[in-house]
């Protein structure tokens, strides 16, 4: 029996390896030789039906390799699971990697603020800025600039709400009186900001908006921004008896903000390998400017940690309550104010009661930015307060704007039928 097997190529089914019978290893799943075979039908068969490859027959050394199968096929299933496992948390992580970044950042200095000590020895907060902004030269791209051009009523209403009318609620907010004050100003400053960087575009896309205007909202107010905020916290914010260096934030302004924007830009418009990698990589070119935005928060909070624990979790509450809370009127007037409009024009194919216009519009000026107003408090040095204190109301402010939305975008997204703002 076992010669005739040796000559079909096979060994026996029990074979004796270093005096150890031991049960030769085939995939019995698969069919056996036809019935003519007689006793040589439970012997797997050669057809093309047996879909797991049969190991050849191994003279020596076999127990070590048929060992070394098992822990290859074990480890190999483990890591499938693994990867099965996983990836629900991953797509988590990288659809909310901006708050997870900037809440990461803030836990980070309260446990282990040596290491914002040591980072703040060198201008990590400038070089996040400027390394923001230059991110966003390199992905800005010219045609969805020109895209916009159509809706410029909506983008010029956009503009208004985001540059002259939400910094008024800076004075409503400094009558709020809590301890540390910092947190009333932190937000005030807050309200003079422009608008968002990119989670605004970003949730305009994702609910079918005119992602264009959006993009070109972004730009222009924060173009407009390095001229109108320092102007805009000495009429409202300097009230509190401090003297704004107006021209001084300017040029800071300009250097950290505007330059990086437009040095991206041309490396992206002159150098097309840049551009194509810019393209390919644009969720990673977030991510890295949420990791940058999130160093800000980081070096503050380490600094002024002995001082953040004084402050009492029912004053941070409230101020976190008070950033939500001006979100949602800022919601609510910018969505009276499209409506009244896409009314008053008597047409309801106009371009405020297009609803890809209207929603841009409603989200993109109902918020601010982060890393704008990070870059004020650096420049004023402390003239307004502890920096880490006016900061922190505005990071846990920006984390709730974009939750806010985040869900106002999928109430939204629960009707996509007619195409005006009655819905929006």
């Amino acid at each position: 029996m076992a010669g005739s097997l040796r000559t079909l190529g096979f060994p026996p089914p029990f074979v004796n390896r270093g005096g150890v019978p031991r049960l030769a290893l085939y995939q019995t799943s698969c069919p056996p030789f036809r019935q003519a075979h007689g006793a040589a039908s439970a012997i797997p068969s050669l057809s093309s039906e047996c879909r797991l490859v049969t190991r050849r027959p191994r003279a020596t050394g076999g127990s070590d390799e048929v060992d070394g199968d098992r822990q290859f096929n074990a480890k190999d299933f483990s890591s499938q699971e693994l990867f099965l496992w996983a990836k629900p948390f991953l797509d988590f992580v990288r659809k909310n990697f901006l708050p997870l970044a900037l809440v990461s950042g803030v836990s980070l200095g309260l446990a282990y603020p040596s290491l914002g000590h040591v980072a703040g020895r060198y201008p990590m907060s400038k070089f996040s800025t400027v390394g923001i902004f230059f991110i966003s030269g390199l992905m800005l791209r010219s045609e969805e600039i020109g895209a916009a051009v159509e809706a410029w009523p909506a983008g010029v209403l956009g503009l208004i709400s985001i540059l002259l009318i939400t910094p008024f609620f800076s004075r409503v907010i400094l009558q709020v009186h809590l301890n540390p004050h910092e947190f009333v100003t932190g937000l005030a400053i807050f309200c003079c900001m422009p608008t968002t960087l990119s989670s605004g575009v970003a949730l305009t896309q994702l609910v079918g908006g005119n992602s264009a205007l959006a993009l070109a909202m972004t730009i222009i107010s924060n173009f407009l921004g390095t001229m109108t905020v320092p102007f805009s916290l000495a009429m409202f914010v300097g009230g509190v008896g401090v003297s704004i260096p107006t021209m001084q934030l300017f040029k800071s302004l300009v250097m950290t903000l505007l330059v990086p924007l437009v040095l991206g830009k041309v490396l992206r418009d002159f150098v097309k390998s840049v551009a194509i990698f810019a393209d390919q990589n644009r969720q990673y070119l977030s991510m890295t400017s949420a990791i940058l935005l999130s160093l800000v928060p980081w070096i503050q909070v380490s600094r002024s940690k002995s001082l953040l624990l004084t402050v009492r979790p029912e004053v941070f509450a409230t101020a976190m309550i008070m950033g939500a809370l001006v979100h949602i009127i800022l919601l609510a007037l910018n969505t009276f104010a499209v409506r009244t409009l896409s009314m008053l024009s008597g047409d309801e194919q106009s371009i405020l009661a297009k609803r890809e216009n209207a929603r841009a519009v409603i989200i993109v000026a109902s918020q601010k930015t982060l890393p704008v107003m990070v870059a004020v408090v650096e420049q004023l040095r402390g003239a307004l307060g502890e920096p880490a204190l006016l900061v922190l109301p505005c990071v846990a402010a920006h984390i709730n704007q974009i939750i806010i939305d985040s869900f106002l975008v999928s109430w939204w997204m629960k009707d996509q039928t007619p195409a005006t703002t009655k819905e929006a």
